[in-house]
C-alpha cells in the first residue's frame, strides 16, 4: 500500500521550506509571525510592520479577506488591504502571510502574498486546497475547530498530492467544551506530528487561548515541546481593533514575549 506523501515513513529526513534560496522554516529555524488579525490601515499596518520586525518578527500576517462568524462584521479590506501589506513589506521586508477564503481571490493571493493561509474553516475546502497548491507557495494549513490529527494531516495531503511540498501545518487549538478559553490548545499535536510527519509545525496561541495573558505561557509551552514556530496576533490599538482586539497583543507586548521565549529557544538549539 502506497505511504502517505505527509508521513515520516515515506519522507524521513524534516522538511525544510524555502522562499527562493532563503530558509524560511525547518533546519532548526524558528518562523516568527506576527501581525493584526485585519487589515485596517496603512498608517496601522505599517507602524505594527515596523514594531514587530524590531522585535524579531521575520513575517508579517494581516488578513485582508476575513471569514467571520456573523455576516455583519466588518469582513475586510479585500484586495486594497493586500496592496497594503505591499506597502508593509516594501517598508520593513517583512515577508507577507494573509489568508485566503475563495478561489475566486488565487490570482491575488499569487500576486502580492509569500506565504498563503488555509484557515481552519477552510481545511477541508478540498477545492480550495488542489488550486492553491498550483502556486508553488508555502502554505499554512490551520488544524479544523473540530479536526482529529489524521484528518488534519490528509487535507495536508490534497496539497502535497497536486506537487506543493511546502506544507506548514499550523495547531490554533481545537473546540472542547471548556469555556474559559477561546479553544483548546492541543500541546500533544506537536510530538505527534513529529513521529508521523516530516512537515514543520507552528502554533497559534492566539486563536487558542483567545486572551492575551494566555499568549506568552502557551508560546513558552509550544516552544517547550517542539514547534518550529508561532503565528501571534498584534495590533498598535487593540481596545479599537476591528476583530479580535482582546486577544490581540500591543507591540510592546510582543516585544517582550519574544525577549522572554529566547531563553527557551536557546535551550531548544533553535534560530529565528
Amino acid at each position: 500500500m502506497k505511504k502517505e506523501l505527509f508521513s515520516r515513513e515515506n519522507h524521513k529526513e524534516d522538511t525544510i521550506i524555502k522562499i527562493g534560496n532563503e530558509e524560511i522554516i525547518g533546519n532548526n529555524k524558528i518562523m516568527m509571525i506576527a501581525g493584526p488579525c485585519s487589515v485596517e490601515s496603512e498608517e496601522q499596518i505599517i507602524e505594527i510592520a515596523k514594531r514587530v520586525k524590531e522585535s524579531g518578527a521575520n513575517f508579517l500576517r494581516g488578513g485582508a479577506f476575513k471569514p467571520r462568524t456573523s455576516p455583519y462584521d466588518f469582513q475586510g479590506l479585500k484586495e486594497e488591504g493586500l496592496k497594503l501589506l505591499t506597502k508593509a513589506k516594501e517598508e520593513t521586508g517583512l515577508k507577507i502571510v494573509s489568508e485566503i477564503v475563495s478561489i475566486e481571490d488565487i490570482e491575488l493571493f499569487d500576486k502580492y502574498v509569500d506565504v498563503i493561509q488555509i484557515g481552519a474553516r477552510n481545511m477541508q475546502n478540498f477545492d480550495l486546497l488542489k488550486k492553491v497548491s498550483k502556486l508553488n507557495k508555502p502554505i499554512i494549513l490551520k488544524r479544523g475547530l473540530c479536526a482529529t490529527i489524521k484528518e488534519w494531516l490528509m487535507a495536508a495531503e490534497y496539497i502535497l498530492n497536486e506537487g506543493n511540498p511546502n506544507v506548514i501545518l499550523c495547531e490554533r487549538g481545537i473546540r472542547t467544551y471548556e469555556t474559559a478559553t477561546r479553544n483548546t490548545l492541543d500541546l500533544s499535536s506537536i510530538p505527534v506530528i513529529k513521529k508521523l510527519s516530516h512537515l514543520p509545525i507552528i502554533v497559534d496561541p492566539s486563536h487558542a487561548g483567545g486572551q492575551k495573558y494566555l499568549i506568552e505561557p502557551l508560546s513558552k509551552a509550544a516552544i517547550a515541546i517542539g514547534c518550529d514556530g508561532l503565528i501571534i496576533e498584534v495590533h498598535n490599538h487593540p481596545e479599537k481593533a476591528l476583530s479580535d482586539g482582546e486577544q490581540s497583543l500591543t507591540p510592546t507586548m510582543y516585544n517582550d514575549l519574544c525577549q522572554n521565549i529566547k531563553p527557551l529557544i536557546n535551550i531548544m538549539n533553535k534560530k529565528i
